[in-house]
């Protein structure tokens, strides 16, 4: 249960199979579910893929796997943070991103920042509420 809603259950949700790291990959209050920031990071070495493409797969993909985890979709996305070194990948992020929803898009910052973890290009997080 939460402080200001007594009545409401606070879920912890993590992908299975990977280290526990100090912070959940989201937590599920309510209908609503807040994603911790992911990066695309090729599971074989550990740091963000070596092409734009295949890190972008990997970052929708897993945050795709994230929100399979409560029964929700991309969809299901309202707001949405990314964070990149490099804003000219702005354009390559838009194009991957559109293939990702059916629906309306949720709102969206797109920031520019310093140097991300694992080389990350990119690191998304959000908030989704179920429809």
């Amino acid at each position: 249960m939460t402080a200001d809603n007594p009545g409401q259950t606070r879920r912890c949700v993590n992908l299975p199979g990977r280290p526990q790291l100090p912070f959940s990959d989201a937590v599920l209050v309510g209908d609503t579910l807040y994603i911790s920031g992911r990066i695309g990071i090729d599971p074989k070495t550990g740091v963000a893929a070596t092409a734009v493409e295949e890190e972008l797969q990997l970052l929708f993909d897993e945050f795709a796997a994230v929100l399979a985890l409560v029964q929700m979709t991309m969809d299901d996305l309202v707001w949405v943070q990314v964070f990149s070194p490099d804003l000219s990948l702005w354009e390559p992020f838009n194009a991957a991103y559109v293939r990702r929803f059916s629906r309306d898009f949720p709102a969206r910052a797109f920031i520019g920042s310093g140097p991300l973890l694992r080389n990350g290009r990119f690191e998304m997080l959000g908030v989704a509420s179920r429809r």
